[in-house]
């Protein structure tokens, strides 16, 4: 009986908001040779950095002698630039628009976006940071009459939860009323996330990749 291959390394580069995620990911389906680096969560803010910055940690990763490369980030506000990046080192990222797509599922996303238009999304992660992201980044914690002027557009917070976790539930809840949003816990595992991270782990050179 021929002995499978072990994989070949595969190195996810990936945004920090879902380094948790992949790492689940990983853990949960055994991808003990899919390796993770992660790019600062703060570029969630800053798309434009997103691209340059993903261009020289391939470059950097190449160096290094990583053969196979998968880029953990959808488009994320880049406007293309980041698959312009993908297409210059012949890699590949997760499909879609955003993280708040690919954890609900693109078709998912796809139908229910109008609806959503008003929506205020968060995740796990961004239940973790509400603080550290939003409270504090604003000035909401001195100046809660900044709220209105930043969040009056809204009209509902939409909680992705990757997990189930009560305190996060509660740190959604009360988000939701701190902004005066109405409130909606949409579970959603992981996603497309999980699809996209199953595909990049098989080896390239595997006959049973997907093609």
């Amino acid at each position: 009986m021929q002995e499978r291959a072990t994989p070949q390394k595969v190195l996810v580069i990936a945004c920090g908001m879902i380094a948790r995620e992949v790492l689940a990911v990983r853990e949960r389906h055994g991808f003990e040779h899919l390796e993770l680096t992660c790019l600062p969560a703060e570029y969630h803010y800053y798309p434009d950095r997103i691209a340059p910055a993903m261009d020289s940690a391939i470059v950097r990763a190449r160096a290094e002698g990583y053969r196979h490369i998968f880029v953990g980030y959808a488009d994320c506000g880049t406007g293309g630039l980041l698959d312009k990046v993908c297409e210059k080192h012949g890699v590949e990222r997760i499909a879609g628009p955003h993280c708040f797509a690919f954890y609900q599922g693109l078709d998912a996303f796809a139908a229910i976006a109008d609806d959503d238009m008003l929506s205020f999304y968060m995740t796990d992660f961004l239940c973790r940071q509400f603080e550290a992201f939003f409270l504090k980044p604003l000035g909401l914690d001195r100046h809660p009459e900044l709220i209105e002027d930043f969040f009056g557009n809204y009209r509902k917070l939409v909680y992705l939860a990757q997990t189930d976790d009560p305190a996060l539930d509660r740190v959604a809840e009360d988000a939701a009323r701190l902004l005066g949003l109405a409130y909606e816990r949409r579970p959603t595992g992981y996603g497309d996330l999980a699809t996209a991270l199953a595909h990049a782990a098989l080896s390239p050179d595997d006959d049973a990749r997907p093609r």
